[in-house]
C-alpha cells in the first residue's frame, strides 16, 4: 500500500470520495491513502451515508484532517473492518499524546464531543474509506472537539504516523495470513 501526505490544503466535499481519485491526482496506481488538511463541507448531494441523507444532517468543519483510502476489492463488509482498523489507528496515535478518546462504531468521542467522521463506501472496482479528524470546530453542526483545543499541532507528523500505522497493520495482517497452515479434514 502506498501513503502519502499532500501538502496542499484542500477542502473535502465528498467528491474526493471516488474510484481513481488518488491515482488522478498523486499518480499512486493500486491500493493508496493520501492525508490532507482543509475544511469540511459535503451537501446532502454527495453524502454516502443515507441515515444522514434522511435526517437532512450535513458534514461541516471549517478544518479537518482527512484521510481517504482506495483498496482494490469491492467487498463492503472488508472495507468497513478496515475503515474501523483506520479509526483505531487514529486512537491509538491519539493515545501517543496521553489522550484517550472512546470509539463508538467507526467515531471517535472525548467527553461526549465528537472528534471525527467516517464513512466506507465501494464502487465498481474498488472500497473507498473516508475519515476526518477535527483540527478546529467552530460552527459545527454538533458537540465537537478538536486536534487543536487537544494540544496537537503538528498535525503532519501526526497524519503520516496514521497512515503508517495503518499500513504497517495491513502488512502484519497479510503476513499472518501467509504464515498459517492450511487445516483440512481427512477422512
Amino acid at each position: 500500500m502506498k501513503i502519502l501526505f499532500i501538502e496542499k490544503n484542500i477542502d473535502y466535499l465528498g467528491s474526493q470520495l471516488a474510484p481513481h481519485w488518488i491515482y488522478n491526482n498523486y499518480k499512486l496506481l493500486g491500493d493508496a491513502g493520501v492525508a490532507f488538511i482543509g475544511g469540511a463541507e459535503v451537501s446532502i448531494e454527495n453524502m454516502v451515508d443515507l441515515v444522514d441523507v434522511q435526517e437532512k444532517a450535513y458534514i461541516y468543519s471549517p478544518l479537518m484532517l482527512h484521510f481517504i483510502v482506495e483498496h482494490f476489492d469491492t467487498n463492503l463488509d472488508l472495507a468497513i473492518y478496515k475503515q474501523r482498523l483506520l479509526i483505531v489507528c487514529v486512537k491509538e496515535e491519539l493515545e501517543q499524546y496521553g489522550i484517550l478518546p472512546n470509539r463508538i462504531g467507526d467515531d471517535l468521542y472525548i467527553n461526549k464531543r465528537k472528534l471525527s467522521v467516517s464513512i466506507a463506501s465501494r464502487s465498481i472496482i474498488s472500497s473507498l474509506i473516508h475519515v476526518g479528524v477535527n483540527i478546529k470546530t467552530i460552527g459545527t453542526p454538533v458537540p465537537a472537539i478538536g486536534l487543536d483545543e487537544m494540544g496537537i499541532t503538528d498535525i503532519k507528523a501526526f497524519a503520516i504516523n496514521v497512515l503508517t500505522r495503518y499500513k504497517r497493520e495491513l502488512e502484519q495482517i497479510y503476513e499472518a495470513r501467509c504464515k498459517v497452515r492450511g487445516l483440512f479434514n481427512e477422512g
